[in-house]
């Protein structure tokens, strides 16, 4: 029996031109593996899916790596992609779910809603004769509905407060822009703010406009905000860095085994050599958000405020295959100015330990005291002009440590945000007073001085989370978080109003990291 599986293994691949290299070398790797797939294709008790069975391999293979090599779907591929490639093709508009209809955020300025009249607070209830309201869609199912090709014409059905009946709208489908730049304002007189959320296609380009723009309005220092940023593609972050740095000063360095050593330096071009720099990161900055971060700390040309980074200092090569999706390979490492490798150790298969770092660090104190941390000397570096000590090893530890909050957000706050009370309650208050406040507050800088969250906006959450069976522990954990309760609502009420950089100049204001960086700055 043996010996006709084998002989039909031979003829199978025969037939694909490959008998020959078979003969002369049966034990290659590769002639195993296609053995094995071909066997289980064509011998197995029950059918299977040959396609899933390839993916299957692939992923087994890169899971026996490093935690970042990994296999992408095409679906995985284009879903990837959107965020930083900076555009996607679709109608326009920022959106939310409420009361399983689909409520109408703002159309995206210019867009393809907004020139065909589509407002914010409507609510998109049709899409090409199909009803996508009360049927509890899944929303990846609404977006796959108004998304499609440029170009291509899509039919929605409106309802409008104040308007009897459904209105229609044709929508022809464009490029809409997906921005990588979250907030960007003059934080204090002099002082500029920028967060910038990853690193993509056009990250550079809207750094550069907000620079500009900064600076018209007086900006000598900058406060450039990284938390969160979880990195993008390399050149984004070379360009951003070579902005801050003059001619010929190393931003990184990647080398492998199979991949020489490629330097990064600074062009001498960049537009604020000058000027005090505070780069704020946390526990969630990595990789090229970590290389903007290690090349401002090395080179001496500013201050790193926060906690220790993510430390992910592999270098992935994408390999497109096929049928659109993609393996990324780690093929080399990162390396700092100062020949720091910041790739925080890991156990090749063992993605858990590696996923659980954060928690780790938790749970040890590392991230609420400074004592907590600790270096070997093995690890240590010194910055490229001042000589100061820094560390390899795992992330990049700030200057100025600042201690996470753990009392910030109450137990009764994450409940409320987690069953999505606090989101659908401004949901439905901006959606009810629109008109009111846009009359009201002609301007951001008056609605930030004179508006107050009114108290039954207030009761109306609590009356909702009592309808849940949500409840604070006792009364102090209840003005704790009402207190934060109310500056959450003015943000993202004018965030609905305005847009992201109204939100986080209101946010900030009680952020720790931030206003440490405000502290230095003076």
């Amino acid at each position: 029996m043996k010996k006709k599986i084998y002989g039909a293994l031979l003829l199978a691949l025969s037939t694909i031109g490959m008998h020959a290299q078979v003969m002369d070398d049966m034990k290659h790797p590769l002639r195993k593996l296609q053995m094995a797939e071909w066997a289980i294709t064509n011998l197995y008790v029950d059918s299977v899916d040959e396609n899933r069975l390839v993916e299957d391999g692939i992923r087994g293979m890169l899971e026996k790596l490093d935690p970042h090599s990994s296999y992408s779907t095409p679906k995985e591929v284009k879903q990837m992609n959107e965020p930083l490639q900076g555009s996607f093709d679709g109608i326009g508009v920022q959106f939310n779910i409420i009361q399983d209809t689909l409520l109408v955020i703002q159309p995206v300025t210019n867009g393809p809603s907004e020139k065909v009249g589509i407002l914010a607070g409507d609510r998109i209830v049709m899409v090409n004769d199909t009803a996508i309201a009360g049927k509890k869609m899944d929303r990846s199912e609404i977006m796959r509905r108004l998304r499609g090709p440029r170009g291509t014409k899509v039919k929605l059905g409106v309802l409008r407060r104040g308007i009897h009946g459904q209105l229609t709208f044709t929508v022809t489908r464009d490029k809409i822009p997906v921005k990588s730049i979250d907030a960007s304002y003059m934080i204090r007189p002099g002082i500029g703010y920028v967060r910038i959320g990853n690193f993509g296609a056009t990250t550079y380009d809207e750094f550069m406009a907000c620079l500009r723009t900064l600076r018209g309005q007086g900006m000598k220092s900058l406060i450039l905000d990284l938390q969160g940023n979880g990195g993008g593609y390399l050149q984004a972050a070379v360009n951003i860095a070579n902005e801050f740095l003059p001619k010929d000063d190393m931003i990184v360095y990647t080398k492998g085994r199979r991949t020489p050593r490629n330097d990064y330096k600074a062009k001498g071009n960049g537009q604020f050599q000058d000027g005090k720099l505070f780069v704020l990161v946390d526990e969630y900055t990595a990789s090229a958000a970590e290389i903007v971060t290690g090349a401002i700390q090395d080179q001496d040309r500013g201050w790193v405020v926060g906690r220790r980074t993510f430390g992910k200092g592999l270098v992935q090569r994408p390999l497109d295959l096929p049928d659109g999706s993609m393996i990324r390979l780690t093929v080399a490492h990162y390396y700092t100015p100062a020949g720091r490798c910041i790739q925080k150790p890991y156990v090749k298969g063992d993605a858990k330990d590696y996923a659980m770092d954060v928690y780790n660090r938790l749970k040890h104190g590392e991230l609420t005291s400074v004592d907590s941390i600790h270096f070997a000397d093995s690890l240590k570096c010194y910055t490229l002009r001042k000589h100061r000590t820094v560390y390899g090893g795992g992330g990049i530890m700030p200057d100025f440590f600042v201690p996470l909050d753990t009392t910030l957000y109450t137990k009764f706050y994450r409940e409320l945000s987690a069953k999505s009370v606090i989101i659908n309650a401004n949901l439905r208050y901006v959606d009810d007073h629109r008109k009111q406040l846009r009359r009201q507050y002609s301007s951001f800088d008056v609605f930030r001085k004179t508006y107050e969250v009114p108290q039954s906006l207030l009761d109306d959450i609590l009356k909702e989370a009592e309808k849940q069976k949500i409840k604070p522990k006792d009364d102090k954990e209840l003005q704790q978080t009402l207190s934060l309760l109310k500056l959450q609502m003015k943000a993202l009420v004018a965030r609905d109003l305005w847009d992201m950089s109204e939100y986080y100049a209101i946010m900030n204001e009680i952020n720790p990291i931030v206003l440490k960086a405000l502290d230095l700055m003076r």
